[in-house]
C-alpha cells in the first residue's frame, strides 16, 4: 500500500465516522425527552463529527494553505460550540426549565420532584436509601411599583 492510498483510507475513515456522528446527533435531537439531553446529544456529536470531518479534509488537502484554514475553522468550532451550548442551557434554566431524571421505575421526573443521591457503596451492594424530597427555592420576583400622581384639581 502506497503512502497516498494510506492517507486516502485514513481520510475516508475520518469522513465516514464524522458523518456517522452527525447522523447520531440528529437522531438524538429527535429522540431525547427534554432540552438538556437534546443539547448534550447534539453538542457532543457536533464537536466530534466536525473534528473528524475536518481531520479527513485536512488529510486530503495535504500540507497546504487549505489545511491551515481548515485547522483554524476547527479551532473556532471547538471554542464556540461548547460556549453556545452552555449559553442555551443557562437560558433554559433561566426560563425555569428543569432537567428530567429517571426514578427507580424508569419514569422521567423533573429534578425538583426527586433527587437521586446514590453512593458507590450503595450501587455495589444494591441497597439504596430513600433521598429526602428536594426543596424548591423560589426566587424573589420584584414588581415595579409605579407611583401614581394624585389627580390634579383644575
Amino acid at each position: 500500500m502506497s503512502y497516498d492510498s494510506f492517507i486516502d483510507v485514513l481520510s475516508w475513515i475520518a469522513l465516514v465516522a464524522g458523518g456517522f456522528f452527525f447522523v447520531v446527533g440528529a437522531i438524538g435531537l429527535n429522540r431525547m425527552p427534554d432540552v438538556f439531553t437534546r443539547m448534550h446529544a447534539t453538542s457532543v456529536s457536533d464537536t466530534l463529527g466536525a473534528g473528524l470531518l475536518i481531520t479527513g479534509m485536512v488529510l486530503q488537502a495535504g500540507p497546504t494553505l487549505v489545511a491551515v484554514k481548515l485547522i483554524f475553522i476547527l479551532l473556532v468550532l471547538f471554542m464556540t460550540g461548547p460556549i453556545a451550548t452552555h449559553a442555551l442551557a443557562q437560558a433554559a434554566l433561566h426560563d425555569d426549565l428543569e432537567p428530567l431524571i429517571a426514578d427507580q421505575k424508569g419514569r422521567l421526573k423533573p429534578v425538583s420532584e426527586e433527587i437521586a443521591l446514590v453512593t458507590l457503596e450503595e450501587l455495589s451492594t444494591g441497597k439504596t436509601r430513600q433521598s429526602p424530597p428536594a426543596r424548591r427555592v423560589k426566587t424573589k420576583t420584584t414588581k415595579r411599583k409605579t407611583k401614581r400622581k394624585p389627580p390634579s384639581n383644575r
